[in-house]
C-alpha cells in the first residue's frame, strides 16, 4: 500500500470522474489482497473526510470539483448523471446494450434531461441500480416466436444508433424503435407519454424510416403500432395508413379492430 499523498496525487488523475470501490481498491493495491480490504476502508473514509472524494451512494464517488463540494447530493446525482449511466453500463454490460423507451425517444427530440427511471436493453442482466429516486434498469427483451421464448437483443442490435451525450457516447434505440417502445405501457406508476408520442409523430412524419416499422412489427410491440395508429389518424394520414397495415398482418388483431368498427 502506497502512502496517502501520492493516492492524493493519483486521485486527482481521476478529477470529475465516477469511481467505484473497486477503482480506488486498484489504484492502490492492483491486486486487491484480501488482508488489505480494511485498510481500503479506512482509507475512502480518510479520502472523503479531506473531500478529495464526494460519495453519491455506496461504494460509489465523484472526484470533485472545487464548487461540487456546495452541491447537495441530488444536484450532485443530476451533474454527473450521464457519467455514472456510463460507468454503470460499462461496469455491467460493456458495449451490448442500449438505451430504450421513452429516454431514448427523448434524446432523439434533444432532451437530455435527467429521467427518473432509464432502460437499458442488453443480451443477458435484468437487474435495478437505484441511487436516490432514480433508477437505472438493465433488462433482456424477449417475444414468443413460433411459441417459443426468444432472446431479441440480437435481433433489434440492427435498430440502434449512437448520440454523444456530455463528451460520451451511448447506444439507443433507433427513432423508429423509440417510438413503438415509448407507445408501450411499461410501467403502470409512469404510464406513457402522449404528449412526446404527438410531438414526434408531428415532428419526424416524413422522415421515418417505414422499412423499419415493418421489420419490427414481426417480433413485438403490436399494440403500441394500435395506439400509434389512432394517434397519426388526425396527423398523417399516409404514417396512419401503415401503421393500420402492419396491424392488419397481424390477423388476430385485425379481427379485433373489425369488430370495433375502426
Amino acid at each position: 500500500m502506497i502512502v496517502f499523498n501520492k493516492i492524493v496525487q493519483k486521485m486527482w488523475t481521476k478529477w470529475w470522474k465516477i469511481l467505484f470501490k473497486n477503482d480506488i481498491f486498484e489504484l492502490i493495491d492492483p491486486e486487491k489482497k484480501d488482508e488489505n480490504i480494511n485498510k481500503l476502508n479506512k482509507l475512502i473514509y480518510k479520502l472523503k473526510s479531506s473531500w478529495v472524494i464526494i460519495s453519491i451512494k455506496a461504494w460509489v464517488y465523484v472526484v470533485p470539483m472545487q464548487e461540487d463540494n456546495k452541491l447537495n447530493k441530488i444536484d450532485l446525482i443530476e451533474k454527473y448523471y450521464f457519467k455514472l449511466l456510463k460507468k454503470y453500463i460499462t461496469y455491467y454490460v460493456w458495449s451490448d446494450y442500449y438505451i430504450s423507451w421513452i429516454k431514448s425517444l427523448e434524446i432523439h427530440n434533444k432532451n437530455y434531461s435527467v429521467s427518473d427511471k432509464i432502460y437499458i436493453v442488453n443480451r443477458n442482466l435484468n437487474k435495478k441500480i437505484k441511487f436516490w429516486n432514480y433508477e437505472i434498469i438493465f433488462k433482456t427483451i424477449s417475444w414468443k416466436i413460433n411459441w417459443k421464448k426468444t432472446n431479441l437483443y440480437n435481433k433489434f442490435t440492427k435498430f440502434v444508433v449512437k448520440k454523444m451525450i456530455e463528451w460520451y457516447e451511448f447506444k439507443l434505440s433507433c427513432l423508429e424503435l423509440a417510438l413503438l417502445e415509448s407507445a408501450l405501457l411499461t410501467d403502470i406508476e409512469q404510464g406513457f407519454d402522449l404528449s412526446i408520442l404527438n410531438k414526434t409523430i408531428k415532428k419526424y412524419k416524413d422522415v421515418f424510416d417505414t422499412d423499419i416499422f415493418y421489420e419490427i412489427w414481426k417480433y413485438k410491440y403490436i399494440m403500441s403500432f394500435n395506439r400509434l395508429k389512432e394517434l397519426s389518424k388526425n396527423i398523417d394520414k399516409k404514417l396512419y395508413d401503415i401503421f393500420l397495415d402492419i396491424i392488419k398482418k397481424n390477423w388476430w388483431l385485425f379481427i379485433g379492430e373489425w369488430l370495433r368498427g375502426i
